[in-house]
């Protein structure tokens, strides 16, 4: 394959994975992993390396955008990036010293259970979450846009979705996913954000969170200018798109794409780690 089919192919590939990342919060990462890995052979550590100044792109393309529209808890995501940001420099630090296989088994175990956890309804009325005291007090408590106007809801269960986040920040660094997927779900799950808060929140801190242990990457020399380029720049454009169609996206349709897409890849992560071919 000539350098210019290849570049335009992961340059596609990752056009698609920012659309997504920046849709369901994930941060492209699920999806670019799994094709310079599987596709293309390229060795796991430099993926990584390209995902995470991906991550990067991501949050740069479409935090403003979500922000700008009201979507991101700003309060939350601050708070929870000291969490995300420790656990992302331990993250990094245990990549470099483990197999390649174990980290895709690692990858592709995360992502059944995000899928498994995701797919399970909930009821996204605020009406159903009562105010919490932390909360409050750290006025965390906000409002999104929604057809209906502006729509009011509590946050709860700081500590455990602090707790989560650090878990989210440590796999972020591990397998350079962004830990789009653990972030979503902690804050979608344990302290009940509505679904488009959480995924615009969590956009907002993924940028964070990889540059943390990006750093780490690039000193041991794992980020490849040249793979990197066209990753970065397909995510970016990729994420800016997504953006624009959070409002009008129904909540159910995206966590039925957040499930599939990341199940689907699990499965050829943990079948390509078993059989050793990363």
């Amino acid at each position: 394959m000539s350098i210019l089919l290849f570049t335009a192919i992961v340059f596609l590939g990752s056009l698609v994975a920012g659309f997504l990342g920046s849709l369901t919060g994930l941060g492209g990462g699920v999806v670019i992993i799994p094709l310079l890995t599987i596709v293309f052979h390229v060795d796991i550590r430099y993926a990584i390396g390209a995902s995470l100044v991906s991550v990067i792109a991501t949050s740069s393309g479409a935090a403003a955008a979500y922000v700008r529209e009201g979507f991101s808890n700003i309060r939350v995501g601050m708070f929870l990036e000291v969490a995300t940001t420790l656990g992302a420099l331990l993250g990094a630090f245990l990549a470099l010293h483990l197999p390649t296989a174990a980290i895709a088994l690692i990858f592709g175990l995360v992502l059944i259970h995000s899928a498994w956890v995701s797919s399970r309804p909930r009821d996204e009325s605020s009406a159903s979450v009562r105010q919490d005291r932390l909360a409050t007090r750290l006025r965390m408590n906000g409002t999104y846009p929604s057809r209906q106007g502006l729509t009011s809801y509590n946050v709860t269960r700081v500590p455990q979705g602090f707790s989560l986040m650090f878990v989210a920040g440590t796999l972020s660094g591990l397998l350079g996913i962004g830990s789009g997927a653990v972030k979503v779900l902690a804050m979608d799950q344990a302290m009940k954000l509505p679904f488009k808060v959480s995924t615009a929140t969590s956009n907002f801190m993924i940028g964070v969170t990889a540059a943390a242990s990006a750093g780490i990457y690039l000193r041991q020399g794992y980020i490849d200018p040249g793979l990197t380029m066209p990753v970065m720049l397909g995510v970016l454009g990729g994420s800016t798109l997504g953006a624009r169609h959070l409002f009008s996206a129904d909540t159910k349709k995206l966590r039925k794409i957040f499930a599939l897409v990341i199940f689907v890849l699990a499965l050829e992560m943990i079948y390509t780690g078993a059989k050793g071919l990363i």
